[in-house]
C-alpha cells in the first residue's frame, strides 16, 4: 500500500466505519494521531535503519543495550535528617536498587542553613537537610563511594554538595578518580521552570563551567551536569518543548564552557541529561529517540566534536510526578508502570519510578519498595530489555521521531534568533510557552476532552485512606542543634580564612571548586559558603517580561 491507497482507504473504508469516534486524537504536543501509519509516513528511512551504538544513536547508545547491562535503578529519596535518609538508602540498596538519588530540602537547594529564618518550616520536608560536611558524612555512612553511584538533584548549590561528597570520599580512602555519580547542576531550567536559584544567571554559569574544568582534572568519572527536561515537563510543557528547551540549554552550557577555555572533548563526554517519562507511551519513545539523534548531530556537526563519546546523549529518566493523582492513588501504580516501560523502550541509562502515594506525601517505605519492584518486573519479566530499540521500525514511532525532531528544531532556531537560551530566558520566552501549554492541558482536563482516570472520569465518592509518610515536626529543632554543635567544635579561624579565600576567588577568575572544597573540609556551613558568593555575585530576583 502507498500513500494514495491509504488516503483512499481512509476516505472510503475508515471514515464511514468511524463516524462516531470517541474523541479528538492528539498527542501532548498537538500531533493529530492517524488511525494507522505506514511507509508513507517515514521520511528518514536511512536514519530509521541505523543500528544501536552507531551515529546518530537513534536506536540506542550501546550496540547491545540492556542485553549486557540493565539500566541503573536509582530511586529518588531524601527526607528529614541525614541519618534517617541513610537508613532508607541502605534499605533500598538491600532490596536491589543499584544507585542512589538524593533529594534535598528547599533550604539546602537554595543555600540557607537550617537555622536561618528563611528555612523556617521547610527543614527536611521535601528532602534531606544538609548543612555541613558532618551531615554528608552521616548521609553516606556505610555507602562505598567507589562502588555505589550517587546522583544529587541539586543546582544552585551543586558545587558545594559535590565538594562535600569528595570530602567524604577522602575520609573513606576512596580516590577521586574512582568516585562516580552525577550532580544535576542545571541552573538554566531553574529560571525557566522550577525556581530554586540563588545567584544571577551569568555567575551561575561560571560555577557550572568551573565544575566542568575541575572534574575533568580531578574527578573524571563524575557526570558534571544532568541537563534537565524533567522539570520543564513537570511545569506543563509538551514533549516537543521538553526536547527543544533542554537541548537549547545544553547548547548554552557547551558554549559557556568553550568560552571559558575548555576543549570540547575535555568535558562533553561527561555531560548527561534528565528526562520525564509521561503517559503517552509511543510519543515518549519517539521523544527519547529524537533527542538522541538531535544531540549527536549538534555535537558533531555544530560544535565539531570528534570523539564519538561527545556525540552520545546519556540520560536518566523519572516517571511523571505531575500525572500522579491524589484520587484513587493505587491507579498511579499503573501509570508509573506504563511510563517506566516507555523509558526502557526509549533507551534510558537510569530510571526512577515514582511511588503511588507521592501526590499525597513523601513515599512510605512500602510504596518506595513497590516502585522499585515495578522497575524489576519491567527488567526481568516484560521482555523489553531483551531487544535494543524494541519499537524501532514501527511506522508510528518513526514518524513521530521525525516530527518531534523537526518541531523541536524549529523551537531551537527561534531561541537562537533571540540570542540563545539565556537571552530567551531573560525575555521570558520559554516560561510563556510552557505556561500556555500547561493552560491548554488544564482546560482540556476541565472540559473532559483529556481523561484523567479517577479525576474527571470513573470517579468514586470517597477513596479509602492509605498510610502516608509524615516528617516529624521536631526535625528542624534537631537539625538546628546539630548545626550549632558543628559551629561550636570547628576551627573558627580556619573557617574565616576559607571564606576569605572563596570571596577572593569569586572576585577574580580562579576556579571556585578548590576554595569551596577547602571551606567544606573546614566544616563551613552551606549557608556561609552561599553567603560568601552572594556578597560577590548578588542574588537573583525573578523579573519576567510578559
Amino acid at each position: 500500500m502507498d500513500a494514495t491507497a491509504y488516503l483512499a482507504w481512509k476516505r472510503n473504508v475508515y471514515r464511514p466505519a468511524a463516524a462516531h469516534e470517541r474523541g479528538d486524537f492528539t498527542t501532548s504536543s498537538g500531533f493529530p494521531v492517524e488511525p494507522v501509519y505506514g511507509p508513507w509516513d517515514v521520511a528518514g528511512a536511512a536514519e530509521a535503519n541505523s543500528l544501536p551504538g552507531e551515529y546518530p544513536f537513534t536506536r540506542g547508545i550501546h550496540p547491545s543495550m540492556y542485553r549486557t547491562r540493565l539500566w541503573t535503578m536509582r530511586q529518588y529519596a531524601g527526607f528529614s535528617t541525614a541519618a534517617a535518609s541513610n537508613r532508607r538508602y541502605r534499605y533500598l540498596l538491600e532490596q536491589g536498587q543499584t544507585g542512589l538519588s538524593v533529594a534535598f530540602d528547599l533550604p539546602t537547594q537554595i543555600g540557607y542553613d537550617s537555622d536561618d529564618p528563611m528555612a523556617l518550616g521547610e527543614v527536611g520536608k521535601v528532602g534531606v537537610a544538609i548543612d555541613t560536611l558532618a551531615d554528608m558524612e552521616a548521609l553516606l555512612a556505610e555507602i562505598p563511594l567507589d562502588r555505589v553511584s550517587v546522583s544529587m538533584t541539586i543546582n544552585a548549590t551543586a558545587s558545594t554538595l559535590l565538594a562535600m561528597v569528595l570530602a567524604v570520599a577522602k575520609r573513606q580512602g576512596v580516590g577521586w578518580d574512582r568516585v562516580c555519580g552525577t550532580i544535576q547542576n542545571d541552573i538554566l531550567k531553574e529560571y525557566i521552570a522550577r525556581g530554586t536559584y540563588r545567584f544571577p544567571p551569568r555567575p551561575s554559569l561560571r560555577l557550572i563551567t568551573d565544575v566542568f574544568a575541575f572534574c575533568a582534572r580531578e574527578v573524571p568519572k563524575w557526570n558534571t551536569i544532568s541537563i534537565s527536561g524533567y522539570h520543564i515537563r513537570e511545569a506543563g510543557s509538551t514533549a516537543v518543548q521538553e526536547v527543544a528547551f533542554t537541548l537549547a540549554n545544553a547548547r548554552e552550557y557547551v558554549r559557556a564552557a568553550v568560552a571559558a577555555g575548555l576543549a570540547i572533548e575535555e568535558f562533553a563526554p561527561r555531560l548527561s541529561f534528565f528526562f520525564n517519562s509521561h503517559n503517552n507511551l509511543l510519543e515518549e519513545v519517539a521523544k527519547f529517540r529524537a533527542a538522541r539523534r538531535m544531540w549527536a548531530r549538534m555535537m558533531r556537526d555544530e560544535f565539531g566534536a570528534r570523539d564519538p563519546r561527545s556525540w552520545v546523549l546519556r540520560f536518566h529518566t523519572q516517571t511523571a510526578g505531575s500525572t500522579l493523582t491524589a484520587q484513587q492513588p493505587e491507579t498511579n501504580v499503573v501509570r508509573v508502570a506504563i511510563q517506566a516501560m516507555a523509558a526502557v523502550a526509549g533507551g534510558t541509562q537510569s530510571l526512577h519510578t515514582n511511588a503511588m502515594d507521592e501526590a499525597l506525601a513523601l513515599p512510605t517505605e512500602s510504596s518506595a519498595l513497590l516502585a522499585l519492584r515495578t522497575q524489576q518486573v519491567v527488567a526481568y519479566e516484560s521482555g523489553l530489555a531483551d531487544v535494543a530499540d524494541p519499537f524501532g521500525g514501527a511506522y508510528v514511532v518513526e514518524a513521530w521521531t521525525d516530527r518531534i525532531e523537526a518541531e523541536a528544531r524549529a523551537y531551537i532556531d527561534k531561541i537562537e534568533a533571540m540570542g540563545g537560551a539565556l537571552a530567551a530566558i531573560e525575555h521570558g520566552y520559554q516560561q510563556r510557552e510552557i505556561h500556555e501549554a500547561a493552560y491548554r492541558t488544564q482546560r482540556a482536563i476541565e472540559a473532559g476532552a483529556q481523561v484523567v482516570v479517577g479525576v474527571n472520569k470513573f470517579r468514586r465518592e470517597q477513596d479509602a485512606p492509605i498510610p502516608t509518610f509524615r516528617t516529624d515536626p521536631a526535625v528542624q529543632q534537631e537539625q538546628v542543634a546539630r548545626v550549632a554543635a558543628v559551629r561550636a567544635r570547628r576551627d573558627a579561624a580556619r573557617v574565616r580564612r576559607a571564606l576569605a579565600a572563596l570571596g577572593e576567588a569569586a572576585r577574580g577568575r580562579d576556579n571556585l571548586m578548590p576554595p569551596i572544597v577547602e571551606a567544606v573540609e573546614a566544616y563551613t556551613t552551606l549557608g556561609e559558603i552561599a553567603g560568601a558568593l552572594v556578597a560577590v555575585f548578588g542574588e537573583h530576583r525573578e523579573g519576567v517580561t510578559l
